[in-house]
């Protein structure tokens, strides 16, 4: 098997830590040189750069008229998603949105007794976008994706969502991420994809608008566009590749682990499957256990790739180190197999999701518990959150002097007026206090 496993504390071990604390990547010069051309050309020549882009890409025949999901594509896939996944993905909407309506923010207002008001407005960003990958060329719909975007997007109340996607060789997009779309309330849906979508959505074109907000996981293009135009947008996070990390104690049950590192390996041959146990017999185990699972899975090669390349299964000398090198990772995903979780759960200081327990898998997570699965990656999770209502949102301090106010303060402003140099900002004080009214 491809995983060895490691004493934490031995040289060996030690030196893997250190790779996994200094994991952190940035995309390289080429892709960033190229996106960059991309979008300038996108800025500068509109709908048509974005219909060369995807023509030479995606989709070879596709028309201006064709770049949006029209109302008949809409009504085809509706029939073509069968009546039980469309069941499943109502329930999934129900979860997610339940989850999210606890996140909502109040606008709020403090009055004080000189007649001061201070307070917060809280509002929604006008438009935001949403990208959904392709998905191996539109045969494995990523719906989860749609849902944990736009959900906490409607919930914040934002007029107008867009989704874009890439769309298959034909200029079709894939049914289910048309229904799932169309089921949360999104109507604007274009088939474009990689760094040429984000540039449409971060500088508009003909067809179109450009939003506030962009969303979504991608490749490196997509990561890298989101990159370049951050600032003149908000972005949800700069991802990397996905993670997860499980702490295991001998009451560990060795074949539930190794279903997990691999349900992690089988993303991308760049996934990060992590084991951090306390038993040496329980890692010997798992080794074992990944040798009997991997053969019967699709993604096999993937999942071998990736586990031979990132896998790493450590043994600690107890569970306040494993806790601890937890901490230090800050992984995406962190999965507490281990006798009496929640008593350990105050320990627990930097992880994008938690999961509790030997039934709670990653895969509840990324699909239905409820909790969003766009998650910090590569150590971000030490300063970062998963993707909110608040990825959504915007606030606006508030503010109204009374003239008593003001006369109260007039001396505490002008003293650190003065002090920074800025003699202006005094005066537009003192001018007040010697008006009398």
């Amino acid at each position: 098997m491809p995983i060895a496993p490691l004493a934490m504390d031995s040289p060996a071990g030690q030196k893997v830590l250190a790779s996994l604390l200094d994991r952190f990547q940035s995309s390289d010069s080429a892709c960033g040189d190229a996106v960059r051309e991309i979008i300038d050309r996108v800025r500068r020549q509109g709908d048509a750069a974005l219909l060369d882009y995807i023509r030479r890409f995606d989709a070879p025949d596709l028309t201006p008229q064709g770049l949006r999901v029209s109302e008949a594509e809409v009504q085809a896939a509706f029939a073509q998603v069968p009546p039980d996944i469309q069941a499943t993905l109502d329930r999934a909407i129900d979860r997610i949105q339940s989850f999210h309506e606890h996140e909502k923010e109040e606008s709020w207002i403090v009055t004080r007794e000189d007649g001061t008001v201070t307070g917060r407005l809280v509002r929604p960003v006008d438009s935001a976008g949403l990208y959904v990958p392709g998905g191996t060329g539109g045969k494995t719909p990523l719906v989860s994706s749609v849902l944990m975007n736009g959900i906490p997007a409607r919930i914040a109340g934002v007029p107008r969502q867009v989704m874009i996607t890439p769309p298959d060789k034909s200029g079709a997009v894939n049914p289910a991420l048309v229904v799932a779309a169309t089921k949360i309330g999104i109507s604007e849906i274009y088939k474009a994809g990689s760094a040429w979508g984000i540039a449409a959505l971060a500088y508009g074109t003909e067809s179109i608008a450009a939003v506030d907000v962009i969303v979504g996981p991608g490749n490196q293009y997509v990561t890298e566009a989101k990159k370049q135009v951050a600032g003149r947008v908000r972005i949800d996070m700069i991802a990397g590749p996905s993670e997860v990390l499980i702490l295991a104690d001998e009451t560990a049950t060795p074949a539930f682990i190794a279903a997990d590192l691999l349900a992690q390996a089988e993303h991308d041959p760049q996934a990060l499957a992590m084991c951090i146990t306390t038993s040496a017999p329980v890692a010997a185990a798992v080794v074992m256990e990944l040798e009997r699972q991997l053969p019967a899975l699709g993604r096999a090669g993937i999942a071998r790739t990736s586990l031979a390349a990132r896998g790493v299964i450590l043994i600690a000398s107890s569970l306040d180190a494993a806790i601890d090198a937890a901490n230090r990772l800050a992984a995406e995903h962190l999965e507490l197999m281990i006798e009496a979780p929640f008593e350990r759960l105050g320990q627990i200081r930097h992880a994008g999701a938690i999961f509790l327990g030997h039934h709670s898998p990653e895969a509840t997570g990324d699909y239905f518990a409820g909790p969003n699965h766009v998650l910090p990656t590569m150590g971000t999770a030490r300063f970062s959150s998963a993707l909110g209502v608040e990825t959504f949102i915007k606030k606006s301090s508030v503010i109204s002097y009374s003239r008593q106010a003001l006369l109260d303060d007039a001396r505490h402003i002008e003293a650190i007026a003065r002090l920074e140099g800025l003699d202006a900002h005094g005066g537009s004080v003192a001018q007040r206090v010697r008006q009398g009214r």
